[in-house]
């Protein structure tokens, strides 16, 4: 006898009406007459029951050769007796409809048998009444066991398939109710069922599960309809049940809903490990009671491993737990590698899966002959008792890559895996193995870009003796990647120092790299002594540049290079600072006394916008020793969530506590960010500006005349000797010598001599003249020009800037090493 259980109601949702057998039309005795009529059957064709019961089929037939053959089958009994196939019927009200029928053998008592008319046409009725998985199998001529029980609920007619659903005899059904051969608790249930079609004159569905005899290895699920047979006189006289196996529609339904439900349960982020565990998680109960994500150990980290043909000697790589699910909260070590580092045994089905990329299926998982279990007894101890007994093993593949595994098991009483089981395991490890190699080839850019980005920005910035400095960088944690944010702290000639921060538009490693050219380009013009409104304009000229070369290089694609920069020089000798900016926030003033202020300066055009024609201007600003000069990226205060003054006051605010040191200043703005992650890179200089004392300048107004040589090499040698600085007598007096030489020879009017005592000692000579020195390379009777080489050769770096009236020659010499202790 079958065991049948009822359907539970998790499952029903995956299921629904149109589930249910197909709509029973009318019964036919042997000689082709109606006995029965159903309501389905009045709202088809139009017939009351007391018009067609007792007559002939042809009553509703309009052609003679229908009628012929639904006569002539109703009168063939047999195994295969009855017909399926189009026909034409009348309706009450004159007109015709094209129907799919099927008429059906049922036996009764002592040989008798009759005829069940079912519709299999698609529409025929109202909704509701038509099932789509019957109606298949009606056109397919699948096995449907039909039955009809009277008004007592005994079975009075029955066909042979029903033998196939519940493998009782059909002589058994006969004059018995369902209680006296099914379990009590199904029985029960479907005579309630059949009690309401009856009072209801109604039609009822109702699913089940069930163990048939042709299959007791799994479960199957079926589907039963039950309609209401009535008389001549309208009153019930039967219900006619229609039973059909929907094992394969529901596992395919059951199936699409996990697949569905896998689109958007797996890969929510780019997080690698956490698509492991949401693998799990869904698995788990729908396919598994328990699932184990293990990744290959580059993968869990976030690198993309190596093809399965590189693994040296065919060896298994080891493996790092990414995912774990299980019906028991309790189970905390399952079968298969407790440890955290995973190393698969030689031999067993999960090297073997990693070596080979084929999945594994052990459905009946027996720890007595399995020879990878058999020689491991802690393994075989624990799979015991686990409870585990069906066992699947499947790679995790992309790109000939094997990124993982993926253990699915079941415990009891759950049933076996089966091939179609692993066929669904495999498409949901697919689904997540795009997912993670997705997520890998976005941990590769952007750990390629914040390399980049790292090796690009300062290590280490120092102000010199003009400003003390300290800065933060915070990339940007989303999914476009790293932005192009970048800051830098040049040290200038003259005790002077450029602090620059600059945003490039977008993200990725594009823009990243475009970074890196404009801070090489920003570092270049930096090193000629522009001012900063000249320096921003040659940075503006770079970026249009760099625009045509994209566009010539991408057929005239547009792929516009942005960017703002903000460009300031302090100057430690006057406390003046020079700003401009394009496009750039503004820069932050904290004077000594906690006032926090925002320069009127004007905003300019970013970069790259082709505005050439609208000049950069600067503004110059008399900063009190101490003040504190805050630069930063848009990213730190521009947020969705509120206006850029909330940011702007935030920012403030932190700034203006007093006594704090920079790096702890830097450290409160970062933390007081709002707790969600940014969405641009987060760029932050802070620069206090320092003074340097009287004494460490001296400078000097020298006529333009041969005697003022030797007269400038005496202050010098004095002063240096003032300050302790006797070892660089000598070079200094030689320097100084070739550069006032040559600015009495190419200037008009008098110059000026400078000694700068800071982090190196600065000897600076001003004229009139503009043009700035060039060396050239020199022969061996020449006797001009040599002067520029030896000043090259006797200083650490040496050059030229413009000034208001001319230019400055320059040169720098490293301090002794006991005047850099005092």
């Amino acid at each position: 006898m079958m065991k049948t259980l009822p359907m539970p109601l998790a499952d029903l949702k995956l299921t629904g009406p149109r589930d249910m057998p197909t709509a029973v039309l009318a019964m036919l005795d042997s000689q082709g007459m109606v006995v029965g009529w159903t309501q389905a059957a009045r709202d088809l064709v139009g017939y009351p029951a007391h018009e067609v019961v007792g007559r002939s089929a042809a009553h509703v037939l309009p052609s003679p050769g229908h009628a012929i053959r639904i006569t002539r089958s109703a009168g063939q009994p047999g195994a295969q007796g009855g017909g399926s196939g189009p026909v034409t019927v009348r309706h009450r009200d004159g007109r015709t409809l094209e129907l799919s029928l099927r008429i059906s053998t049922l036996w009764g008592p002592h040989g008798q048998f009759c005829r069940l008319v079912t519709t299999t046409g698609p529409g025929a009725v109202r909704a509701g009444a038509m099932s789509e998985p019957v109606t298949a199998s009606l056109l397919a001529r699948a096995p449907i066991g039909i039955a009809v029980h009277d008004p007592q609920l005994r079975c009075a007619w029955v066909n042979d398939d029903m033998e196939c659903h519940d493998g009782i005899p059909r002589g058994r059904w006969l004059g018995r109710r369902l209680t006296e051969f099914l379990p009590a608790f199904e029985a029960e249930a479907l005579e309630v069922v059949m009690r309401q079609v009856l009072e209801g004159d109604t039609t009822m569905h109702h699913e089940y599960r069930a163990w048939p005899p042709t299959d007791r290895r799994r479960e199957h699920a079926f589907a039963s309809s039950f309609f209401c047979l009535q008389g001549a006189d309208g009153t019930p006289m039967g219900v006619c049940s229609m039973t059909v196996d929907v094992t394969g529609n529901r596992q395919a339904r059951e199936r699409l809903a996990i697949l569905s439900e896998a689109s958007t349960r797996i890969g929510s982020t780019l997080d690698v490990p956490r698509t492991g565990q949401e693998l799990a998680e869904l698995a788990v109960p729908l396919l598994a009671d328990h699932v184990l994500v293990d990744l290959v150990e580059p993968v869990s980290l976030g690198v993309e491993p190596a093809p399965r043909s590189g693994m040296p000697g065919g060896r298994p790589p080891e493996l790092r737990r990414a995912g774990l699910a299980s019906v028991d909260r309790g189970v905390v070590k399952l079968p298969w590698a407790p440890d955290e580092v995973i190393r698969p045994a030689p031999g067993s089905p999960f090297a073997t899966a990693l070596t080979t990329g084929r999945s594994y299926l052990e459905a009946v998982l027996d720890t007595g002959s399995a020879p990878w279990v058999r020689h491991d007894p802690v393994q075989k101890r624990t799979i015991r008792e686990s409870g585990v007994h069906s066992l699947m093993v499947v790679p995790v593949r992309a790109r000939r890559a094997v990124l993982g595994l993926a253990l699915f098991g079941r415990s009891k009483p759950r049933t076996p895996f089966t091939e179609d089981d692993l066929l669904l395991a495999e498409e949901l490890v697919n689904r997540a193995a795009l997912c993670l190699d997705n997520a890998l080839q976005y941990a590769r850019e952007r750990t390629a870009a914040l390399a980049l980005q790292r090796d690009l920005l300062p290590h280490q910035v120092q102000g010199g003796a003009g400003v003390q400095v300290a800065s933060r960088y915070v990339p940007a944690d989303t999914d476009r990647g790293v932005g192009g944010d970048w800051f830098d702290v040049i040290k200038l000639s003259g005790a002077r120092v450029a602090l620059v921060v600059g945003d490039v538009v977008g993200h990725g490693i594009n823009a990243a790299a475009t970074m890196g050219r404009l801070r090489t380009a920003v570092r270049t013009l930096a090193e000629l002594d522009l001012p900063p409104e000249e320096l921003l304009s040659c940075l503006d000229d770079t970026v249009r540049r760099l625009n045509d070369e994209e566009s010539d290089a991408r057929d005239a694609v547009q792929t516009e290079v942005g960017a703002t920069c903000l460009y300031a020089v302090y100057d430690a000798t006057t406390r003046r600072c020079t700003i401009a900016r394009a496009g750039h926030p503004p820069p932050l003033i904290v004077a000594p006394t906690g006032q926090v202020t925002t320069p009127d300066l004007p905003a300019g055009a970013p970069l790259g916008l082709g505005l050439g024609l609208v000049p950069f201007e600067s503004v110059e600003l008399e900063l009190p020793e101490g003040s504190l000069l805050a630069f930063y990226s848009d990213g730190l205060v521009e947020s969705r969530d509120h206006d850029l003054d909330v940011g702007m006051n935030r920012l403030g605010a932190t700034l203006g506590r007093p006594g704090s040191s920079l790096e702890e200043l830097c450290s409160q703005v970062i933390d007081a960010l709002p707790p969600r992650s940014p969405r641009d890179d987060v760029t932050l200089l802070l620069a206090r500006t320092h003074a340097l004392r009287p004494a460490h300048v001296a400078s000097w107004e020298l006529p333009n005349e041969p005697a003022a040589v030797p007269t400038a090499r005496r202050l010098v040698s004095g002063q240096l000797r003032e300050w302790g600085l006797e070892p660089l007598v000598t070079r200094t007096e030689l320097i100084v010598s070739e550069l006032v030489t040559n600015a009495i020879r190419h200037g008009a009017g008098p110059s000026r001599l400078r000694l700068i005592r800071h982090h190196v000692l600065s000897c600076e000579v001003f004229d009139s003249h503009t043009g700035h020195p060039r060396p050239r390379r020199l022969g061996e009777l020449d006797d001009h020009g040599r002067g520029l080489c030896l000043v090259a050769q006797l200083s650490r770096r040496w050059g030229s800037r413009p000034s208001a009236d001319g230019k400055v020659v320059w040169a720098e010499q490293n301090l002794p090493v006991t005047a850099l202790a005092a």
